[in-house]
């Protein structure tokens, strides 16, 4: 009776609850985990700024990009999986979400240990490609070393479950895992970088840190699925995993894979970004390391906001009530640009502390330091003016993952990043230097707002036109 109960109030948050109490439920928890993440990768940035040394910074902006793999091989399973669990709960078919969420698990792990076993035979080569010279490639091996090849597991493993608890509707579960890491990282990252570790080694601590920090917050995920599997859509059987049937796993795909590749486009531009950096030099590299940090602050709020919403969107979405859908997506909107609007002033007004915050210009090498924070600044004012049309790229696509439009989620992040953003960067670059370079992700964003917003139009009229002829 306990998981009749349970399964039905979350069928009611989804499809009758007042829309803004629905998605506070949905998408409070959401955030808070988001910027609690936002935080925790923003630490180890935070304290080895401490040190003053602007080469190091730099070693952790190359390693980001790897780091971004493992949230893009997440998705893979996370929300591919994730989206298919909510809108099979929305055609009541809680059986075969069960399956699903136990191939998706399974399958998180498998893409998980080959991307460790890879990054590990080939590691000095990827660095390289990444930008890292012969002053940042030691510090960038030995963060990749821990949190990569080591680190993988527990890292992927927990977004995805974390994907599968939200879209179940336990977003507050989820959250408690995610954020539990953050918390743990922003502790023992100080201890490990400069009590446990010896002057010198401030990377490798909060490697440590961040990956220890994984490990404990994986093994609280998984304990929290299983709870919450004895009354929600859930299962960790390798029977259920093996004999979902194949139309599902192509459904797992076709969402999966254009989210993946939306955050693995997104790592391939900033590849780009950090190679075109570093042609100008290291300290321009660690500047707009540090903006990439800086940023993610609106965005984390603007993603975590999005996430919320996508369980209620796809499970609407299945049970045909386009009409609850859209009042959801259009309040999502105002509150997320609303976000996004302050974000700017708050950039704007203060960019130099913000920046001066990431790295310390009081030590022995402060004129480079200090170098490094007045281009972090000027990049920040500049860049942040994204936010807004950041926000409806991110809304957008998670709308369409939501309504199961793979092949239209995949065509927006293609051209948002490879015909757009990436082609734009190298333009701006060549015609203005560095202030073209900042000033890439602030055009490039707003076409492929736009081409969002044309695409989900397209997909929503086709949707009217396929209820008219098959009407409920």
């Amino acid at each position: 009776m306990a998981k009749h109960n349970n399964t039905v109030s979350k069928d009611e948050l989804f499809s009758k609850a007042p829309v803004l109490q629905a998605l506070a439920a949905m998408a409070v928890p959401t955030i808070i985990s988001q910027l609690i993440n936002l935080i925790y990768n923003m630490v180890d940035a935070f304290f080895i700024g401490r040190t003053g040394n602007s080469y190091m910074m730099a070693a952790t902006t190359i390693t980001l990009t790897m780091v971004m793999l493992n949230v893009a091989f997440s998705n893979l399973f996370g929300v591919g999986g994730g989206s298919l669990v909510a809108r099979l709960m929305g055609r009541k078919e809680h059986g075969s979400a069960r399956k699903v969420s136990a191939f998706s698990a399974y399958g998180a792990m498998l893409l998980a240990i080959t991307y460790s076993i890879l990054v590990g035979l080939l590691l000095n080569p990827v660095l390289r490609l990444l930008g890292a010279s012969d002053a940042t490639i030691g510090f960038a091996r030995q963060y990749a070393l821990i949190v990569i090849v080591l680190g993988s597991l527990p890292s992927i493993l927990s977004l995805t479950l974390a994907h599968l608890l939200r879209n179940a509707g336990h977003s507050v579960k989820a959250s408690m895992g995610l954020s539990m890491g953050g918390v743990l990282n922003m502790v023992l990252d100080p201890l490990f970088m400069f009590v446990i570790l010896p002057r010198g080694q401030e990377v490798a601590g909060a490697a440590i840190a961040t990956t220890l920090s994984n490990v404990i917050a994986c093994v609280y995920l998984l304990q929290a699925y299983i709870k919450a599997s004895a009354d929600a859509p859930l299962s960790l059987n390798p029977g259920d995993a093996l004999s979902l049937p194949k139309h599902y796993i192509r459904s797992i795909f076709s969402v999966g894979v254009p989210s993946a590749m939306l955050t693995g486009l997104f790592d391939l531009a900033n590849i780009c970004l950090n190679v075109l950096s570093a042609a100008h030099s290291d300290l321009v590299l660690a500047a707009m390391g540090i903006v990439m940090k800086v940023e993610r602050l609106p965005n984390a709020i603007n993603v975590g906001l999005s996430q919320g919403m996508m369980p209620i969107v796809a499970y609407n979405y299945a049970a045909r009530n386009h009409e609850r859908m859209h009042e959801v997506i259009r309040k999502t909107r105002y509150i997320g640009l609303g976000f996004a609007a302050g974000s700017i002033l708050i950039f704007e007004i203060f960019a130099g502390p913000v920046s001066r915050a990431f790295l310390s210009t009081s030590g022995n090498d402060a004129q480079t330091a200090l170098q490094t924070v007045a281009f972090a600044a000027a990049f920040l004012r500049i860049r942040c003016l994204a936010s807004p049309v950041q926000f409806i790229n991110y809304n957008t696509s998670f709308c369409m993952q939501g309504m199961g439009k793979g092949k239209a989620t995949l065509l927006h992040a293609t051209v948002r990043q490879l015909v757009f953003y990436i082609p734009i960067m190298f333009i701006m670059d060549r015609a203005f230097g560095t202030t073209g370079l900042a000033s890439a992700l602030v055009i490039s964003e707003s076409i492929s707002a736009a081409f969002a917003l044309w695409l989900m139009r397209k997909v929503s009229q086709r949707d009217r036109s396929a209820d008219s002829l098959c009407p409920r």
